[in-house]
Order: C-alpha cells, then sequence, then structure tokens
C-alpha cells in the first residue's frame, strides 16, 4: 500500500524544491553539536512555521539510523486504537520512505495490543510531518509507522515492553520516535507552567509519573501515550538521560499569547 500526504501545502509545503528548503532552513536555525546517537526522541507536529524549528534543532543532532519506529497519537478517530503500517511506503513531496515490512511483523507478534490498520493513518498528520526531515537526512531509512489513540498504563507498558524487546534483539541500530505537541490552547503563562510540569518527568525518565502528571493536572499534551511508550522502552534498554534541546509555543511565532500551544524537543540516550 502506498499512503499519500495527507497534509503536503498546508502543514509544510507540497513543492519538493520549497519543501527541501523549508526542511534545511529548519535544521539549520540552531547551530548543533556533533551528531550523536539516541535511543528516542520527543519531537513536535504542527505546521513547520509553528514547530519546525524546534523539530529541526533536534533532528541536527542525531545521527539517524537506517531503521525506525516512529510513534504518533490519533488525532481523526479513525481506525484501530493501536494501529500500525505493516507494509507498504509512504509518499512525501520529496519522494517514497518504505516500510520496513521484517520489522512491523516482528512487531505484531511481540506486541498483540497492535492492529494492521491504515484507517488510522490515512489522514492523521502527526507522523506524516516527521518524514521529511528524515528524508533529508537520511534517505534510505526505513520505518515503521505506529498511531494511538489514548488508552491505560498498562498497554503502554506492554507496548513499551514490546518495543524494548524488537530493539534489543536487532543486529542494528533502531531509533524510536514519539510525536508530541505539549500543552493546548491556554495562555503562554499557564502552557509554561503545565508544559514544565510534564518535562520534569520526561527528563527524569519517569513514565509513569508523566503519565499521571498529564492526566490529573489536566495537561492537554496529545502524544502522551507515544511518548510513554517510547521513555518505558528506553528506559528498559538501558536509557541513563533525557535532553531538552529546544522548548517554544506557538505565541513565540505569532505574538498571541492568549491561547497557545508548546512544543518541545527531547533527546533520550
Amino acid at each position: 500500500m502506498l499512503r499519500p500526504p495527507a497534509v503536503a501545502g498546508t502543514f509544510y509545503p507540497a513543492a519538493p524544491e520549497a519543501l527541501r528548503r523549508e526542511v534545511l532552513r529548519c535544521l539549520a536555525a540552531e547551530s548543533a553539536p556533533e551528531k550523536k546517537q539516541a535511543l528516542g526522541l520527543i519531537v513536535p507536529h504542527a505546521g513547520y512555521m509553528y514547530s519546525g524549528q524546534v523539530a529541526g534543532a533536534v533532528y541536527a543532532r542525531i545521527a539517524i539510523p537506517q531503521k525506525l519506529v516512529i510513534l504518533c497519537p490519533n488525532h481523526t478517530g479513525y481506525g484501530a486504537y493501536a494501529a500500525i503500517n505493516a507494509s507498504g511506503a509512504w509518499r512525501t513531496p520529496l519522494g517514497e520512505a518504505p516500510i520496513d515490512d521484517a520489522l512491523a511483523m516482528r512487531l505484531l507478534e511481540l506486541a498483540p495490543i497492535l492492529e494492521e490498520d491504515s484507517a488510522a493513518h490515512r489522514r492523521e498528520h502527526s507522523l506524516e510531518v516527521q518524514l521529511p526531515f528524515l528524508q533529508e537526512l537520511r534517505p534510505d531509512f526505513q520505518f515503521v509507522p505506529l498511531c494511538l489513540s489514548h488508552f491505560d498504563y498498562a498497554a503502554c507498558e506492554t507496548l513499551g515492553h514490546a518495543l524494548a524487546r524488537l530493539i534489543g534483539e536487532s543486529r542494528e541500530e533502531i531509533l524510536m520516535i514519539a510525536s508530541s505537541d505539549m500543552n493546548h490552547y491556554e495562555s503562554q503563562e499557564r502552557t509554561l507552567i503545565k508544559d514544565q510540569r510534564a518535562l520534569d518527568c520526561i527528563l527524569a525518565l519517569d513514565p509513569a509519573a508523566l503519565y499521571q502528571s498529564v492526566h490529573e493536572e489536566n495537561i492537554s499534551m496529545c502524544g502522551i501515550i507515544p511518548a510513554t511508550c517510547m521513555l518505558i522502552a528506553a528506559r528498559e534498554l538501558g536509557a541513563t538521560r533525557a535532553e531538552l534541546v529546544k522548548h517554544a509555543t506557538s505565541g513565540d511565532v505569532t505574538g498571541d499569547f492568549s491561547g497557545v500551544v508548546g512544543y518541545a524537543g527531547i533527546v533520550v540516550a
């Protein structure tokens, strides 16, 4: 199955050269140190004009391996609540990004919670917007796409443990990318407070505290499930640190601080 782009021309430019220029602008927005390996990333997924520089700051400092697992939230409500695409490719204006069929099938074996389903992915933007960055930095990458609705912490543990086993048994490096924005549509002041509470849990490598804090303190972090699953897996794989690369809000771009969305770029290693 070939998934066509759903948000080209809205979240990012539809013309290939314009898209490449925008990706390069986002990657070059901040000087990056020597590229390093990572177990997992948290990157935002708004339109590039809003969150592209946060995502770019993360991607610019990572040595992207060939194999990736990308976890995104389900904003549309369509499809299975834990959906995987196990074959085919996704197209962007920069070309086709192939799914790693063998890796996807192995993850399906390890995580019965997952269901092969294309409907959940068809109109979802939060994974798609990551692909042009990866195509620019690692043109030969292959990936496994996961689109996750909301579920309880026990289910996050189930999927997190499966991801850890998948990566642990692989002879090749596999990077997990969790797509998430932070708090939504509150004032700049409230969003900075709420984002910091969630960030404190992430930087402490404490997925249980993150899950609890987001729910108890009404932090509207849309990618809480992808981030939690990634952190569970990363801890099991021996992660020792999480680094906040960049944080911003939509208000920093628009100048309207009355109702903003927070964006954080994080590296887990």
